[in-house]
């Protein structure tokens, strides 16, 4: 059965009064997990609250007890992949073993370049990331002292203390749909791979791609969990949904135009059969893309409408 959790966007006016009634609702309600953006800022103004990522999934690990939850995605254009390591670590045994650490190259230019981050090209930004994606990888499951030289990240007898509770720690997840360097960086690294926005179609494709290079990298097809983060625009009623529709779009696209793009749209018994359509393509989790941080009475109808599955 596919599960179902919530994502938002942290640099949409996230703060800690939304954050904490977020997380109350989604675990009250039954959601499987709670997934964030890590941003400073949107790619167009007006800039808004944009809690810090590691901030509030510490505060999360502590104050919730069943949900899974984690970054979809972190840039290691952010942060050295030694610190993120070590915040993972860290944060997954404060959870009782949780979070999912999803890892990103980075792509947003506006906060990189407000920040002072750099960003880079496309192709030395991949090169980076797959350095720290194997910094990451030998820091939670090396018992030994860790030696690496890269262009972009060096270490010398390196050694994560203390070691993660859970064996290997935290399990990585790589989100992106390219199949020229995300695929291929998500069968070699990955534990779970999160797809955007795809329809059941697309995202057969892609996991049959993925299949591909799994077998390629000498890995079980079956060693990478797969799941998809996606919009969702649901309504009680046809009427709310068409002025939803209207508002997310200003009313320059249809329900159908948006549902061509992999966003899940309707009542409940439409938003039911797009769940089952992206099960039977093989999603294992979807993580549907909540934009109102103070709808909360959208997410517990929500709730009522596909968790009941």
């Amino acid at each position: 059965m596919i599960e179902i959790a919530i994502m938002v966007e942290g640099q949409n006016g996230l703060n800690w009064p939304r954050w904490q009634r977020l997380a109350q609702t989604v675990e009250d309600l039954g959601f499987a997990g709670l997934y964030r953006s890590d941003h400073y800022t949107n790619s167009q103004p007006p800039d808004l609250d944009s809690l810090e990522l590691w901030v509030s999934l510490t505060w999360l690990a502590s104050h919730t007890r069943h949900i899974r939850f984690g970054p979809l995605v972190s840039p290691l254009s952010f942060r050295h992949p030694t610190h993120t390591a070590r915040m993972a670590s860290a944060v997954d045994d404060l959870s009782g073993g949780r979070l999912t650490l999803g890892l990103g190259a980075g792509w947003q230019e506006r906060e990189h370049l407000h920040y002072g981050w750099d960003l880079l090209d496309i192709s030395r930004r991949f090169a980076r990331f797959e350095e720290g994606l194997q910094v990451i990888h030998a820091l939670l499951h090396s018992e030994s002292p860790v030696d690496f030289q890269g262009e972009y990240y060096s270490l010398s007898e390196a050694t994560l203390l203390p070691r993660p509770q859970r064996p290997g720690g935290p399990p990585i997840l790589i989100g992106g749909n390219g199949e020229r360097l995300t695929l291929p960086l998500a069968a070699r690294y990955a534990d779970e791979w999160n797809a955007v926005y795809l329809t059941p179609e697309q995202f057969k494709a892609r996991t049959q791609k993925l299949q591909e290079l799994l077998a390629q990298a000498g890995r079980p097809v079956d060693s990478v969990r797969r799941s998809m983060m996606t919009g969702i625009v649901f309504g009680r009623t046809e009427e709310e949904v068409s002025q939803k529709v209207a508002r997310r779009t200003q009313s320059k696209r249809s329900a159908d135009d948006l549902r061509s793009h992999g966003v899940i749209v309707g009542t409940a018994g439409a938003v039911n059969q797009q769940l089952e359509a992206l099960e039977q393509a093989g999603v294992q989790m979807v993580m549907l893309q909540w934009l109102d941080l103070d709808d909360l009475v959208g997410l517990t109808a929500l709730a009522e409408a596909v968790l009941s599955r």
